[in-house]
């Protein structure tokens, strides 16, 4: 079995199971039936050779090479989305309506447009509806989407010089906290860890598991330890280094690798941490 990796005309990205179509191959134009109709894309990539359970095979959407009739009427649907965006941004203007329109996308068949907006709360777009049905005599919908989305949408650079990770291969969005920053130990100021969506940035979540599994078998912050050099308090980690920084009583402070850190990798429960046999030599 065949997994098509196919993206989409608006950008985003659909997979499909099955047998590869005869004659197509990665970079031709496709066809594709999709949970919002028929829609044009891209063959990005093929993954030949998998193998799963019959009942564990997903229903997947039939995909065709596309036509010069296909590749004539996307076109047609480009120019027309780029009409309705400016008619509808007209109209968002004349009715003062506290809406942000991001894009509009037009059915491969031109049955329907979606325009896709943000706005800071619910919005009455009732009228404005009105107006677009008046002007395109079709199906309009108009989806209100959330930042992160917008900027899935719309597309970027990150402050990595990478392309977005929402807009290249993210298909969900994970919650992310504040706490994922802390315990990465990066800086809380607002314009280092939020994206260009102005959100805490998605790859906050990649690494955070992982700093939890090694914290897990660390001493907590502020607990003592029994040094060569005399007691000290410990006060943080550098996990990247893999160093520790303890405070001596004297108000010193000492970096060792985590290697040399005197603990028991069980705990030894409430109290001081003593050297033992793992200590510096």
């Amino acid at each position: 079995m065949d997994l098509l990796k196919i993206q989409l005309a608006g950008g985003g990205n659909c997979c499909v199971f099955g047998q590869l179509p005869e004659g197509l191959k990665a970079g031709d134009p496709v066809v594709v039936n999709t949970s919002e109709g028929v829609e044009m894309g891209t063959l990005k990539a093929v993954f030949r050779g998998l193998e799963l359970p019959h009942d564990q095979i997903p229903e997947s959407p039939a995909v065709r090479a596309a036509t010069p009739e296909d590749l004539a009427q996307d076109e047609k649907n480009r120019a027309f989305e780029g009409r309705a965006f400016a008619y509808c941004q007209e109209r968002i203007r004349a009715r003062q309506l506290p809406i942000h329109l991001v894009r509009a996308a037009c059915l491969f068949d031109g049955s329907k447009v979606i325009f896709y907006f943000t706005a800071p709360g619910r919005v009455d777009f009732r009228d404005l509806v009105k107006d677009l049905v008046q002007e395109f005599r079709c199906r309009i919908e108009l989806r209100q989407i959330g930042v992160r989305h917008r900027a899935k949408m719309v597309g970027g650079l990150g402050v990595c010089g990478q392309k977005l990770c929402c807009a290249s291969f993210l298909k969900n969005f994970e919650p992310v906290s504040v706490r994922m920053a802390k315990e990465q130990q990066l800086s809380l100021n607002p314009s280092k860890i939020s994206g260009v969506c102005g959100r805490l940035m998605c790859c906050l979540v990649y690494e955070y598991a992982s700093y939890q599994e090694i914290k897990k078998h660390l001493p907590k912050i502020g607990k003592r330890v029994n040094l060569p050099e005399g007691d000290a308090k410990i006060i943080r980690y550098n996990l990247i280094r893999q160093t520790v920084t303890l405070e001596l009583d004297e108000g010193q402070e000492v970096e060792i690798p985590l290697s040399e850190l005197p603990f028991s990798p069980q705990g030894k429960g409430p109290g001081d941490t003593k050297a033992g046999g793992h200590g510096r030599s």
